[in-house]
């Protein structure tokens, strides 16, 4: 996980909440700046399996990074999806949405 600090994980989820009205807007905003500042694609192990995040998509009440190898695509929960070091560019706000989501 790219290591940023509780206060600046906290700075980053206020910018994009600030004038969020509940949960639904706050993720939003988060799910906007991962969409701006993460490198897709990237390379990551997911049960000892290298795939390719080739996207992030919001789901309902879900971020999930759209992982593939070869031909197969699976959606993955982004609070699960395990990050390669080093993290990709952006990855930052990997940590913030999950700090926010209270992971």
């Amino acid at each position: 996980m790219a290591s940023k600090g509780t206060a600046a994980l906290e700075a980053m989820i206020e910018e994009v909440t600030v004038d969020a009205y509940g949960d639904d807007e706050q993720l939003t905003g988060l799910f906007t700046m991962l969409k701006e500042h993460l490198a897709v694609p990237f390379t990551t192990t997911v049960l000892g399996i290298e795939v390719t995040v080739r996207k992030i998509d919001l789901i309902a009440d879900t971020i999930v990074a759209v992982c593939a190898r070869g031909r197969h695509r699976q959606s993955l929960d982004l609070l699960d999806l395990p990050l390669p070091t080093p993290a990709p560019d952006g990855a930052a706000w990997i940590d913030a949405y999950r700090h926010w989501a209270g992971r």
